[in-house]
This record gives C-alpha cells, sequence and structure tokens, in this order.
C-alpha cells in the first residue's frame, strides 16, 4: 500500500478513472467518456478474481486484503491500454484515499478520478431498479461506510453529480481533459 499523495487536478492524465459506489453510474458513464474521446474503455468488475465475486455475491464486503491484487491488475491493464492508444477509461470503486494512491502507483503515472457524488437515498433508489450480477444491495452500507470522498484540494479528482443526465456527466468529464482532444476524431 502506498501513502505518496495523488497527483493534484492540475496534473495531465492520460488514464480516467470514473469511481463512486455502486449504482453511480459508474460503467455507463465512463463508456459514455471512452466513446466521446475514442479510447479504450476497461470496467473495473472484469478485474476481480472470482473469489472477490464469490465474496460479494453472498453479501460479504470485501477487504482491503482483496482490493490490493484487484487495483494493481486494473491498473496494470489501463496503463497497457494507453500505452497502445494513447489514452484509456476505466471504471472503478477506489472508495478509499489508499485505493487511489496505490492504482496511480501500480500504473506509473497521473490517473484523473471523475467521482460520481451522490447520497445514500439517491444509490439506493438505483440500486433497488437494478440486477447486478453479484452486487446485492445489502452491500450499498459497506460501500458508504468504506467510501473516503476525493478531495480536490488534495487529489487529481473531478466531482459530478450523479443526478446529471450520463450525456452532461460525459461533456463535463471530456472537458476536464481537454489535453486528449486529439483523440476524439470525428466529433
Amino acid at each position: 500500500m502506498s501513502t505518496a499523495p495523488s497527483p493534484r487536478r492540475s496534473e495531465a492524465a492520460r488514464l480516467i478513472i470514473v469511481m463512486g459506489v455502486s449504482s453511480s453510474g459508474k460503467s455507463t458513464t465512463g463508456k459514455a467518456i471512452a466513446r466521446r474521446l475514442h479510447l479504450p474503455f476497461l470496467d473495473g468488475d472484469g478485474y476481480h478474481p472470482p473469489e472477490n465475486v464469490e465474496k460479494m455475491r453472498a453479501g460479504t464486503p470485501l477487504t482491503d486484503a482483496d482490493r490490493w491484487p484487484w487495483l494493481e491488475r486494473l491498473a496494470q491493464a489501463l496503463h497497457e491500454a494507453a500505452g497502445q492508444k494513447g489514452a484509456a477509461v476505466g471504471a472503478c470503486s477506489a472508495l478509499r484515499k489508499s485505493y487511489r494512491d496505490y492504482l496511480v502507483e501500480k500504473a506509473g503515472e497521473p490517473i484523473l478520478f471523475v467521482y460520481l457524488k451522490g447520497d445514500r437515498s439517491v444509490i439506493a433508489e438505483r440500486m433497488a431498479r437494478r440486477q447486478h450480477e453479484y452486487m446485492p444491495q445489502s452491500l450499498l452500507e459497506s460501500q458508504f461506510a468504506t467510501l473516503e470522498e476525493p478531495d480536490p484540494a488534495i487529489e487529481n479528482v473531478l466531482v459530478l453529480d450523479v443526478r446529471e443526465p450520463v450525456e452532461t456527466l460525459a461533456t463535463r468529464a471530456v472537458k476536464a481533459v481537454d489535453h486528449l482532444r486529439s483523440f476524439k476524431r470525428g466529433q
């Protein structure tokens, strides 16, 4: 685990991770950002080892020991995808500052975190309306208990309100990565 500080928002990043609690819209928003920038999208859910998936499916919150290998795999995959395409977008809960710092460390480069912020009632309503392969509604409280909201004063983060339409969220995120405009072919 790293204790190195996250880069400040003013630092240009070619990696973007859409973060937040379950049902905040990370994957949907991340895909919309990636589409607009013509970049690969990597969903963090796909990098969990089978043991993590089974724990969550059983309603057991993950521990830090469960998360470190998952975060490392995702960070390396994002770095490799960006190496091939120039930049990459991912989705990952990244709930604690130490997780975000670890992702930056393992990626070996700055990451812009796009935090989809929503209160418990909004997220609980969304969670009740969707069916997730292995994230039961019973884990929502553990998600909020684990969450350390990123601080734009000390982290490379763009905070967005989950109540905004996905296209609005994607537009705001793309504007925040103006340095990646060269990837926006046909826009």
